[in-house]
């Protein structure tokens, strides 16, 4: 059991760009060491992060705990690493085809993804550079031959196209903008099933593992971080977090790229005040 002025923190969840990795694409290996002390004192750690369970992020949730439960797909994908449990939400086959259909009218790079797989429409640089963020070979490949069921879908486009696409109809799929600093000029507007984002996820990973919300942390620095923010007992934001999220946090630490997740976990482990 561990303390944050005055709120025990038996659970961390970590999102990845912005938090856990930098501008460098890369982690910082004294964050590691520090995630391997946190283990140590029994505090479980969950990665949460817009990027799907395979690739990368899944090299990630192994090295902060090979065994436990983890979230990918901003909450859609919820799977357990040592048992391969599954506990995602999935997109009907007829939203998917709308989908599709949808990103070829307009010509913008729209992304599909299962729980260990994805395909997309569109093959310009955005969509060779995010293959490249994700750490898997650009293969363009029609998502309507995906073989297994889709839980989440996500529009790449320009910044000043997401307030013109957030207010487009999408029945009724929940919709939240992420970036990258590895990708500054992309936006990622993800489409997730009804009700299922990274809030729903991180109450579900709780609930697994018996801990109260209240002694939760939650540390990110995008917009899709708030939702989970206000869920848990114990919000924190990065320096580099959009103005949104630094004004929902409870308490705030040092840029990404100079170990500010460090930081929280001292924090979660009472030892930094």
């Amino acid at each position: 059991m561990s303390t944050v002025r005055g709120v025990r923190a038996d659970l961390v969840c970590v999102d990845v760009d912005g938090t856990l990795v930098g501008s460098e694409g890369t982690v910082r290996p004294d964050v590691w060491a520090a995630a391997e002390r946190v283990r140590a004192r029994g505090v479980r750690l969950a990665l949460c992060s817009g990027r799907p369970g395979f690739a990368l992020a899944l090299e990630f949730a192994r090295r902060l705990d090979a065994t436990g439960w983890h979230i990918f797909q901003n909450g859609a994908s919820i799977l357990n690493l040592a048992t391969g449990e599954s506990r995602s939400r999935t997109l009907s086959p007829a939203t998917v085809r709308w989908l599709v259909a949808r990103g070829r009218e307009t010509g913008r790079v729209l992304e599909v993804y299962t729980d260990r797989d994805y395909a997309g429409v569109g093959t310009g640089e955005r969509s060779r550079q995010h293959a490249a963020l994700l750490g898997v070979p650009f293969h363009p490949r029609d998502p309507l031959t995906l073989d297994s069921p889709v839980v989440r879908a996500q529009w790449l486009v320009a910044p000043h196209e997401v307030e013109p696409i957030l207010a487009e109809a999408h029945g009724d799929l929940t919709l939240s903008a992420s970036s990258s600093p590895v990708m500054p000029d992309t936006v990622f507007i993800n489409m997730t099933p009804p009700g299922a984002d990274k809030a729903s996820a991180v109450r579900a990973v709780a609930a697994a593992y018996g801990v109260p919300l209240e002694r939760v942390m939650f540390v990110g620095d995008g917009g899709n971080d708030i939702g989970a923010m206000r869920a848990v007992g114990v919000s924190v934001a990065m320096a580099n977090a959009e103005p949104s999220v630094l004004a929902v946090a409870g308490l705030v630490v040092g840029d990404v790229d100079d170990g500010g997740l460090i930081e929280a976990f001292e924090l979660a482990l009472g030892t930094r005040e």
